[in-house]
């Protein structure tokens, strides 16, 4: 039986890095792109972070019940959809996976796939830390979007709160102080847990 191996954390928590730093290093894992309807940033191409579509495209998966679960989030430039979809990439009869997404994604997938299945893996940072790393990725944009930033990080701190993580049974959490340390950290609580399936 497969198992979705499940990376979260706040905004500018490194679980971005996380996440492809274990994609090289557990290459067993397959993955998932997500989708989202918000414009591409600095850096990224359609497929690897993201598939970019528009509210049609959205609008059809729907209609054709491919949609597993949808965030969307009223920002300072528009609403911006994320969703997965069953479209043909996730085959736990087969493979084990690693996707990053939001604990109410998160959520979503134990719903729809079952909670057995699912291995949540909580990235923290302490939150000056965090507020430093969002503002120096948001400067290397080349239309610093500052308002979507701050909105971001506040709304964070209520979709992860204490009380959301222990609802959402959300028990471990790997501390980011220091990157190679976290890792370590998280790929071997993933390869013991993947060796009880």
């Amino acid at each position: 039986m497969g198992k979705i191996c499940y990376i979260m954390g706040k905004s500018s928590s490194g679980k971005d890095t996380i996440f492809k730093k274990l994609e090289e290093r557990m290459p067993e894992l397959k993955t998932v792109t997500l989708y989202t309807t918000r414009p591409a940033r600095a850096g990224e191409t359609n497929g690897i972070e993201y598939y970019f579509v528009d509210e049609g495209k959205l609008k059809a998966m729907e209609d054709k019940g491919y949609v597993i679960e949808i965030r969307a989030y009223n920002t300072k430039h528009g609403v911006w959809k994320y969703f997965t979809a069953d479209d043909g990439q996730i085959d736990l009869d087969r493979y084990n996976y690693i996707i990053i997404g939001t604990l109410e994604s998160y959520e979503a997938m134990c719903r729809y796939f079952g909670r057995e299945r699912l291995i949540p893996v909580y990235i923290e940072v302490e939150d000056g830390l965090r507020l430093k790393r969002a503002l120096q990725r948001e400067r290397r944009q080349s239309e610093p979007k500052y308002s979507e930033m701050c909105r971001r990080f506040l709304a964070d701190q209520v979709d992860f709160s204490d009380e959301n993580l222990k609802k959402a049974g959300i028990k471990r959490r790997f501390r980011n102080h220091k990157m190679e340390e976290c890792l370590q950290d998280v790929q071997a609580y993933l390869g013991k847990k993947l060796r009880e399936n």
